[in-house]
């Protein structure tokens, strides 16, 4: 269908009767973090591949059993790369194998934070057991994100508005609100968690060692839009 060639299409721009304003609206709120991941890298040795196997098993099973005990506390736990590889003599002629290393990473996520430093001291008291982390993070589909979104489109209109207001005009109508690359097809991210904190811990820590006071850091989540208005005359 053909448009009606009476009917002027809108100016790109806008039009000194109908003047178009584009503006960014940007937000950053703090939250509390929702959950904390750590690593968990359990490893074992042996003279011959059937023991590092077996004792790397033995101790991936005590470390499972260790954070199941903690019950609801524990989100999410999941087995992630395995390996075990032989460590070759470094002298002598010919490959001999002088001994076998063997791992296993484990992820473990918690949202009961006062469970968390006592199990990473547990985990990490555990014979050749090492934990990383906690990395503290949002959840994806927190409604801490809408919020900083709808905090960016405010800040949007209120930007926009002074500007008007600075020229003796007002806003009249929303054309349109994006996110930044929309238009373009490359998205990028108008929300993200920040700020994640790291601690390594290794199984040489003593014995009884006391639950670690570990503080949840607060996550910085980020919004940006893009918003374009038409305003009412300008009284320049």
């Amino acid at each position: 269908m053909n448009p009606d060639p009476r009917v002027s299409p809108p100016a790109a721009y806008g039009t000194p009767e109908a003047p178009r304003l584009a503006v960014q609206g940007e937000a950053r709120l703090e939250f509390d973090p929702e959950t904390a991941h750590i690593g968990i890298t359990v490893s074992a040795r042996g003279t011959d591949r059937r023991t590092a196997l077996e004792d790397l098993t033995r101790r991936n099973a005590l470390a499972l059993d260790l954070v199941k005990t903690y019950g609801d506390a524990v989100e999410k736990l999941e087995t992630g790369a395995f390996s075990i590889s032989p460590q070759l003599a470094r002298h002598g002629r010919g490959d001999r194998v002088r001994s076998y290393h063997g791992r296993v990473h484990i992820t473990a996520v918690l949202t009961d934070f006062t469970a968390l430093g006592e199990l990473t001291t547990r985990l990490a008291d555990l014979e050749l057991t090492q934990v990383d982390g906690p990395w503290w993070a949002m959840r994806p589909d927190s409604p801490a994100h809408g919020e900083v979104r709808r905090q960016a489109v405010r800040e949007a209109v209120k930007r926009a508005r002074e500007y008007a207001q600075a020229l003796g005009a007002d806003l009249a109508a929303l054309v349109e609100l994006a996110d930044p690359g929309a238009e373009d097809g490359h998205p990028v991210p108008v929300a993200y968690a920040g700020g994640f904190a790291r601690r390594g811990m290794t199984s040489e820590m003593a014995e009884d060692a006391p639950a670690l006071d570990l503080e949840p850091q607060r996550q910085t989540l980020h919004a940006l839009v893009n918003a374009r208005f038409i305003m009412t005359p300008p009284q320049l």
